[in-house]
């Protein structure tokens, strides 16, 4: 790649931070092309140097945010972690994620652009399970994780959870945080797959791991 065009992926990564906290300011529907340039304090045309339309906008804007999650996770998987801390690490990534996802971009990304939004939603939670499945494996052999498990099914279950809790109205029925529900997932999780030395781990490991949940809570 030319240094021309690693200088315009640059600066549009730049522009796309700039224009998510837009589009989360004022919702999507609500911006035009002229209005995100102007907010930007570029012009129109200069704006088309990056982008072909709002669509492809979008488009590159899901792109980069796969990006992001692909580099985080690679640091997760790089760090001298056993499994059980991995998968708190990626579960907590994607949990602050959805936590902070606006209900009404929400609305708008799957009514404006459901094709787009639906392809990044796929490929999310292909990543999610491909490293879910990684984590397993390497449970397994560092032997915090039971023999017998059904990987396949586990992947699963857990992956349904930890996207149902932030889609339901348990929080307002309970009068809990979306970080308590988390939490008590996640030790019911870790419970269930784990060996008596993984829950052993797991119980010493407890008050650390809350320690950390509350942390990135007040960031």
């Amino acid at each position: 790649m030319s240094d021309e065009l690693v200088n315009l992926e640059v600066k549009l990564e730049l522009m796309l931070e700039q224009i998510k906290g837009l589009f989360f300011e004022f919702g999507i529907k609500n911006l035009n092309m002229d209005e995100i340039s102007h907010k930007l304090g570029i012009s129109k045309k200069t704006l088309y140097r990056y982008v072909k339309s709002k669509e492809d906008l979008i488009g590159r804007l899901f792109e980069f945010e796969q990006k992001k999650w692909t580099d985080s996770m690679q640091v997760i998987g790089s760090q001298e972690l056993n499994a059980i801390d991995k998968l708190f690490e990626v579960s907590l990534m994607v949990h602050e994620e959805m936590k902070r996802f606006n209900p009404m971009i929400l609305f708008e990304l799957r009514k404006y652009y459901e094709t787009l939004f639906n392809e990044y939603q796929a490929n999310r939670l292909v990543a999610i399970a491909v490293s879910m499945r990684s984590n397993l494996e390497n449970g397994m052999n560092e032997g915090l994780y039971r023999p017998d498990l059904n990987k396949e099914a586990v992947i699963a279950i857990y992956m349904n959870y930890l996207v149902e809790i932030h889609n339901s109205e348990l929080c307002k029925a309970a009068v809990l945080t979306f970080d308590e529900l988390f939490s008590v997932m996640f030790e019911n999780h870790i419970r269930a797959i784990s060996t008596t030395e993984g829950v052993a781990y797991f119980e010493n490991r407890k008050r650390e791991i809350g320690a950390s949940l509350n942390k990135n809570t007040n960031l």
